[in-house]
């Protein structure tokens, strides 16, 4: 089935109105994917032509140019979700174009534990093993069973387990290549009513629970949505902090030797011992950035520095001017270079 384009007029579709910061130019050509057929179809057929492909879902991490992109835009846009019991656990399939919170809604409606601390997370669930979404202690890595994908070098839908897919801290082997679109995912629930262990500070002092102790699952949810919300970071029409792409810089991961002094830190749950996590929000305030940093259409988030707001009328230059001078600002106090968390489409940092 083929998809079909937004517009009789393609060129007329600005990507800033398909980005939760709101920049970006226009698509050479934007067609919505309504299917897994339509999504495989018109990649096929871009690849066949030599055009570029965007695969874009809901735009909630993402920079796009104010030059806009010159290939074919796929918006995800096909859906499903499925239920199948398997000895103690419950294998939950969805598919690409399925909004992430949805699905935690509908986890928690069933009585399944494992993703209730990512609820509020912008985006569509075909994101979610590229970028190994994680908040409030918890990872999709912790669930994720397996992905289902279209590869773009043999032609074929693929399977791809858990360990192919080489989950790490905001990162995996989908992550920076072009060769796999995601078409659905596949994560592993347990059947309860208690939620997994806490394991983030913040949120176990909500809950009034120690950490590693459970809660309900019903409970997390709400826990985790209210301090997203007093940070901004639910997209909410009536909060102009969440004009943003979330957290523009992932925290950095440094020898625990090479902490700053003073700063906090965690050692990373997996991965090499000897290596610490140092909240990137904490090494921008000491560098001088506050809540509400900046004038004109570009700024700080009045509630957490981690996200870098679109005040109206901003350009992706703009916000990139204020990255570079944040990331500038910290390597010049700490020694420590910040990456950003979004992708740049047409941009680099």
């Amino acid at each position: 089935m083929r998809a079909t384009p937004t517009a009789g007029n393609t060129s007329a579709v600005i990507l800033a109105d398909h980005t939760t910061l709101r920049v970006g130019g226009p698509a050479a050509r934007f067609v919505v994917c309504e299917t897994e057929g339509a999504l495989i179809e018109n990649v096929r057929e871009a690849d066949g032509a030599g055009d570029d492909v965007l695969v874009l879902g809901s735009g909630s991490n993402v920079v796009v140019s104010d030059d806009g992109f010159a290939g074919v835009v796929a918006h995800v846009a096909h859906t499903g979700v499925s239920f199948e019991r398997k000895a103690d656990q419950v294998v939950v399939r969805v598919a690409a174009g399925e909004r992430w919170d949805d699905v935690v809604v509908a986890a928690v409606a069933e009585g399944l534990a494992g993703i209730e601390c990512l609820s509020g997370i912008p985006g569509l669930t075909g994101a979610t093993p590229i970028q190994n979404v994680g908040a409030y202690g918890a990872e999709i890595s912790d669930v994720l069973a397996g992905v289902r994908a279209y590869d773009r070098v043999t032609q074929a839908v693929v399977l791809l387990d858990r360990s192919a897919c080489q989950l790490g801290y905001r990162t995996s082997a989908l992550k920076g290549t072009r060769r796999y679109v995601v078409l659905g995912i596949e994560i592993s629930l347990t059947p309860s009513k208690e939620s997994a262990p806490v394991r983030y500070t913040e949120l176990a002092a909500a809950l009034d629970v120690e950490l590693g102790e459970t809660a309900p699952v019903g409970d997390v949810r709400h826990a985790v949505l209210g301090l997203r919300a007093k940070k901004g970071m639910l997209i909410d029409p009536a909060d102009p902090d969440s004009v943003s792409a979330g957290s523009f810089f992932t925290n950095p991961v440094l020898p625990a030797s090479a902490v700053p002094a003073g700063a906090p830190s965690w050692p990373l749950p997996s991965g090499p011992d000897g290596l610490a996590k140092v909240p990137a929000a904490w090494l921008i305030e000491q560098a001088g950035f506050h809540r509400g940093f900046g004038d004109g259409p570009v700024g700080l988030s009045s509630k957490h520095t981690l996200a870098i707001v679109n005040r109206g009328g901003a350009t992706s230059s703009e916000i990139l001017a204020l990255a570079r001078a944040i990331r500038d600002g910290v390597q010049a106090k700490f020694g420590v270079r910040l990456e950003p968390e979004p992708v740049l489409v047409g941009l680099a940092l």
